[in-house]
């Protein structure tokens, strides 16, 4: 039994470490890219409605798929050739150094959000039974750490490239089209890690899922799952997107647009420090964790607001208040992309787990997809009457109200 925990450990360990390179350089690609996506497409003259749905689309589509895509990885058991299929594709990103016109822009950024709705399903499935010795919390966390390792380099990139080009005498367009092309490095160091972890993992992977599927028992989706799915998609709903958060930035540093990146920079900078904390929380409290980022995710639409709020007792400097929705957000996203998908594992069994992230995910991109196309079409209208900002803050307080509730009623259901 020791020897067999032990091997566990080390099978854990490793799969943290070879997944957490993997997704190190497609962040690095895609974070990167995410980070001057909404001020190219604002300077290829995209409004801000058309910005927040795209985005919105493309993270719809990226979750999703994932049913469709979690249903072939538990039927088909092919979840090396997807994880593989859904992170080649990435090659979109880099490629939009080779266009200035919006709509192919947002179209190849929904092939990159459709390659990871791909790979995600079967990816996390293999996390989940890999890395069951060291606690799913603290595994799913760790990954997202190393994550946000290339999720912190993608922006300094960025911002590094579209600086350079600037001083340089480059246009905006060009200063992008530079950074945009800086991407096929890190793609091709990325395809070198993939095939080494598959290499790698490939057969003990296996055993775990073989050894996964004698243990646990075969069962349904819980009534707890699906008012837990509920619940984050309402959350997320009413969540300012970070695209039309730099969408708002890009208007307040026109001289300055290399800041944009780095904005996205400090979100996934705070991301790194919260995931793997919230992650050892999770392991320690379970799912009651979950009610403090729902809470907090007023915050970011509050901050953009607060400017807009008549007769506020204190002074709103619109720049301030942006950074603190900035550093709102990545306190958030941390917590979303590490304990999230550690309390589907746990409402879900090995042999439900691949649909169960599909579903999960399916809600969790319609909340993407509400959210930007709501409060990106009242930032449209903001630019003319203020009051819409207000709005937006009600719409968003109601909204996580209604998501704890339904997060309370999958705490007392999984009791």
């Amino acid at each position: 039994m020791v020897e067999k925990d032990e091997r566990m450990v080390k099978l854990a360990m490793t799969a943290i470490v070879a997944f957490g390179f993997i997704s190190l350089f497609g962040d690095i690609i895609y974070e990167g890219a995410r980070s001057a996506i909404p001020t190219y497409l604002e300077i290829l003259a995209a409004p801000a409605f058309v910005v927040g749905f795209a985005m919105g689309l493309g993270e719809f589509l990226g979750y999703g798929l994932r049913l469709i895509s979690g249903y072939i990885a538990d039927t088909t058991r092919a979840y090396w050739a997807l994880t593989i299929t859904g992170y080649a594709l990435i090659i979109s990103i880099p490629l939009l150094a080779l266009t200035t016109d919006w709509r192919i822009a947002i179209f190849l950024v929904i092939i990159e959000r459709t390659a990871k709705a791909i790979r995600t399903p079967a990816r996390d499935t293999l996390i989940s039974v890999t890395t069951k010795g060291v606690g799913r919390g603290k595994a799913f966390g760790l990954h997202e750490l190393m994550d946000q390792i290339g999720a912190t380099v993608g922006p300094a990139i960025m911002a590094g490239g579209v600086y350079y080009a600037m001083i340089n005498g480059a246009t905006p367009k060009e200063q992008f089209l530079f950074a945009f092309s800086l991407l096929f490095i890190p793609y091709a160091m990325l395809l070198f890690v993939l095939l080494s972890g598959y290499l790698k993992m490939k057969e003990p992977a296996a055993e775990a899922l073989q050894e996964a599927k004698k243990v646990e028992v075969k069962e349904k989706l819980t009534s707890s799952y699906y008012f837990y799915t509920l619940a984050v998609m309402l959350n997320t709903a009413g969540l300012f997107p970070i695209a039309l958060i730099q969408y708002k930035a890009t208007t307040l540093f026109t001289e300055a647009l290399w800041v944009v990146p780095l904005l996205y920079l400090v979100v996934q900078g705070i991301d790194a420090v919260a995931a793997p904390l919230s992650g050892a929380a999770y392991d320690r409290y379970g799912i009651k964790v979950l009610s403090l980022p729902f809470i907090l995710s007023v915050l970011p639409t509050l901050f953009l607001g607060m400017p807009f709020i008549p007769n506020l007792p204190f002074p709103a400097d619109v720049t301030t208040f942006l950074i603190l929705s900035v550093i709102a957000f990545g306190i958030i996203l941390g917590m979303q992309e590490s304990i999230y998908r550690a309390a589907v594992a746990d409402l879900t069994g090995i042999t439900k787990r691949g649909i169960g992230y599909g579903l999960f995910s399916t809600a969790y991109g319609l909340g993407f997809l509400i959210a930007g196309s709501v409060l990106g079409y009242l930032l449209d209208l903001s630019v003319t009457n203020t009051i819409y900002m207000v709005y937006a803050i009600i719409y968003t307080i109601v909204l996580q109200l209604i998501s704890v509730l339904f997060l309370y009623l999958a705490i007392r259901g999984k009791q």
